[in-house]
């Protein structure tokens, strides 16, 4: 019998992921129009920067912890303010100019404080945060399509009793954009960040003696990438999302839903939960219909074809009881506290950051804090 060699099965992967991501763009035109179509198009090219950059928000949170190294978090500050100097005048100006866009800004209490505690836990022990869980699987980690399908479970759980969750009080919602208007909004963001990137630079010195060397571009078409270019790269993506959709790039509110289908399909009427009752349509049409659904699969593709020219997708079938238990518990905490919180990494954080919104600070405040916990967890547990 012949076996394939590496590159033969790189290759296919690399082709079938391609065609794929083709399907994909032609069923999303056929349901919603061109816009959705390229909205795919937008995540493939993010899952693809995601893969190559290696760009995750979970290791580099942790490195800060247990390694004092902090360019992973750096970079994200770079992705932050490369996307909002372009948001913020786009959310300020864009209907005057007869393009409007909208951020993503929403109040943030108790309920979402919570939730993105126990987020910032669930990311560690998961091993991925929202994006990183989706650019994994397709770089063909069977322990993070674990992690995945509980992250699903989690969030459509989440909408159950999301209502009574938000009964708790919370602080109203506050745009920097709409109070002090894109310029001053976009330095104070600058003037935060860049003080604790500063921050960072000092621990790492007074660590180790010197800050660790950036991350160098191999290859632009085969990886790996800098930090540095895939910030500029995702930048890239987010901007493109503003444009194209409107607003902010999310990830897990497609998670919520695919839980919910599932759940009908074996009989739960998730219909009847109040969560659901203003989004009837969405569980009634074609999931490609839904934008942020269409984007996350693009996301996957796009990695999946990142790592067939890599040359790197390689599944491991076999997983240890820990791992099992790890991703199982880490998925269903991120996706339960992702609805409480409005999202993950990219839908709060750094969509909350990129509108100018308030919750976006506050998210990452009480999830950094979470992470640490988890850190810590996994300390415990020996995980690597």
């Amino acid at each position: 019998m012949l076996q394939r060699s590496p590159i033969t099965t790189q290759k296919v992967v690399f082709t079938a992921a391609a065609l794929t991501l083709l399907g994909v763009c032609a069923l999303a035109y056929e349901a919603a129009g061109a816009r959705q179509a390229l909205a795919v198009l937008i995540g493939g090219f993010a899952g693809l920067a995601l893969y190559h950059a290696s760009f995750g928000f979970t290791a580099a949170w942790r490195r800060v912890v247990t390694e004092h190294r902090g360019a992973g978090l750096r970079a994200q500050f770079l992705l932050i303010l490369l996307t909002a100097a372009v948001s913020f005048p786009l959310i300020a100006y864009g209907e005057r100019l007869g393009w409007p866009v909208g951020g993503f800004v929403f109040p943030f209490g108790v309920a979402a404080a919570i939730g993105a505690f126990i987020f910032g836990i669930g990311m560690q022990l998961g091993g991925g945060c929202g994006s990183g869980t989706l650019f994994t699987v397709g770089g063909g980690s069977t322990r993070m399509v674990v992690t995945l399908a509980a992250f699903i479970l989690g969030s459509v759980l989440a909408t159950a009793n999301l209502h009574q969750w938000n009964r708790l009080p919370a602080l109203p919602a506050y745009s920097l954009v709409n109070e002090f208007g894109p310029t001053l909004a976009f330095a104070a963001t600058a003037v935060v960040l860049g003080l604790i990137g500063a921050a960072t630079i000092w621990l790492e010195r007074r660590t180790h003696g010197e800050v660790a060397p950036p991350t160098q571009t191999l290859s632009v078409l085969h990886g790996p990438w800098s930090m540095a270019l895939g910030a500029v790269m995702l930048a890239i993506a987010g901007i493109l999302t503003f444009i194209v959709v409107g607003r902010p790039w999310g990830i897990t509110s497609a998670f919520a839903l695919w839980g919910a289908k599932a759940f009908q399909a074996v009989g739960i009427p998730v219909e009847t939960w109040p969560y659901w009752t203003w989004q009837v349509s969405a569980l009634e049409t074609s999931v490609f219909m839904d934008t942020t659904s269409v984007m996350d699969f693009g996301v996957i593709l796009g990695a999946m074809i990142a790592a067939g020219l890599a040359g790197k997708f390689a599944p491991v079938w076999t997983l240890s009881k820990r791992d099992l238990m790890t991703a199982v518990v880490g998925g269903i905490l991120m996706g339960y506290g992702a609805r409480l919180a409005y999202g993950c990494n990219i839908g709060a954080y750094l969509g909350g950051l990129v509108s100018g919104s308030m919750h976006g600070w506050l998210w990452l405040l009480f999830g950094f804090a979470g992470s640490v916990v988890g850190t810590r967890i996994r300390l415990r547990l020996a995980m690597r």
